[in-house]
């Protein structure tokens, strides 16, 4: 059996508690080891400390946006290899672009299908090996 170090780590950056719950749900029954922020402020110190492999990250959050952290991801050379899907209630065509330019590696729009997000996230660990230098 796979303990935590070998298990695919995700940050979840959500601040809805019943999305979080749900995630928490999918992640664990994937096998992922996961944990969550619920503040943009707390996110990048995490991502800074924690190193996961993708940050599930909500658009939308209380002090911090989404789309800062993920620029500011992408700004720090040593967080290269992390991946970023974003989330957001407001899935439209504009919003989609604004998070792939900023560096995403993927977009969700809420309310997702389970199914949808399990592939995603797949997508992006299986892709991890294959990162551009």
């Amino acid at each position: 059996m796979a303990d935590s170090a070998t298990k695919p780590r995700v940050l979840v950056v959500e601040d809805e508690d019943n999305i979080a719950i749900a995630l928490d749900y999918l992640l664990t029954r994937e096998g992922y080891a996961h944990d969550r922020v619920a503040n943009g402020s707390e996110a990048m110190p995490r991502i800074r400390s924690d190193r996961p492999d993708v940050v599930l990250l909500d658009v939308m959050l209380p002090e911090v946006s989404g789309y800062e952290i993920c620029q500011d991801i992408r700004m720090d050379p040593d967080l290269r290899g992390v991946k970023i899907l974003m989330m957001t209630a407001r899935g439209s065509a504009m919003e989609r672009r604004k998070g792939l330019a900023l560096g995403a590696d993927g977009f969700i729009a809420k309310p997702f299908e389970l199914k949808e997000l399990r592939e995603e996230l797949r997508r992006l660990i299986s892709d991890e090996g294959n990162a551009d230098a």
